[in-house]
């Protein structure tokens, strides 16, 4: 049997939520940009041109407890704001997201941004979170020179370089951000609460070269990055 999964991810893919629970339908949209021409003694004629971004949506819950329709483990179910809090922050980062949805007749992996994200409390359940979301496939793009030449009053030959082109996905990591210390704090809870999970501490103990030895005695106060 297939495993069903749904994950959407940020910053090369080193923060990501996995959907709780799937939605019972996603809606894929492609259509071509091609444009049509009437020529004299021929007719219309089509010129093909590259398809449109791809558009995807879908609607479902954030469950705020688990139950044996999840698609997720119970332990690793996070409470409905989280998810969506996640989703906000990323989509205000002007960086586009990785969504990955394995397991049905179709895989889906793709570059996307979130072009609308609305969201209410359910009233089926207390705490559960209805969301309603739809993205749209991003490409990675850049400048590139491309040489031009044209002739001068002298005779001479001048050049001009620019154009835009698709180019390979370049590195889509954040810089890393900072977090002081205060009373009371772990590295855990750190990973809890900027990470997502907490299990990601040693990420952050790898990043700021923390000692196993001093992790129980974090002095306040310290400033450590964040992956």
């Amino acid at each position: 049997m297939n495993k069903y999964s749904m994950t959407l991810s940020y910053n090369n893919e080193k923060e990501a939520i996995e959907f709780p629970v799937l939605p019972a339908k996603i809606e894929v949209s492609e259509s071509g940009n091609h444009k049509t021409y009437d020529i004299s003694k021929l007719g219309e004629i089509n010129v093909l041109r590259n398809v449109k971004l791809a558009e995807l949506s879908f609607e479902g819950i954030f469950p705020a407890s688990w139950f044996p329709g999840a698609s997720v483990a119970e332990q690793r179910l996070f409470e409905p704001k989280h998810y969506v809090e996640k989703i906000q922050e990323w989509s205000r980062s002007k960086q586009p997201m990785r969504l990955v949805f394995t397991g049905g007749a179709i895989d889906i992996a793709m570059y996307v941004s979130v072009e609308k994200f609305s969201w209410s409390e359910s009233s089926g359940a207390v705490g559960d979170i209805k969301y309603q979301i739809s993205f749209k496939e991003y490409r990675f793009y850049a400048a590139t020179k491309t040489e031009i030449v044209k002739d001068t009053k002298e005779g001479a030959k001048t050049t001009n370089k620019s154009s835009t082109e698709s180019k390979p996905r370049p590195d889509t990591r954040v810089q890393p951000k900072t977090y002081t210390l205060v009373a009371g704090d772990s590295l855990w809870k750190v990973a809890k609460k900027f990470l997502g999970d907490g299990a990601k501490y040693k990420q952050i103990q790898k990043l700021n070269g923390i000692k196993d030895s001093e992790l129980r005695k974090l002095p306040i106060g310290k400033v450590i990055k964040l992956p």
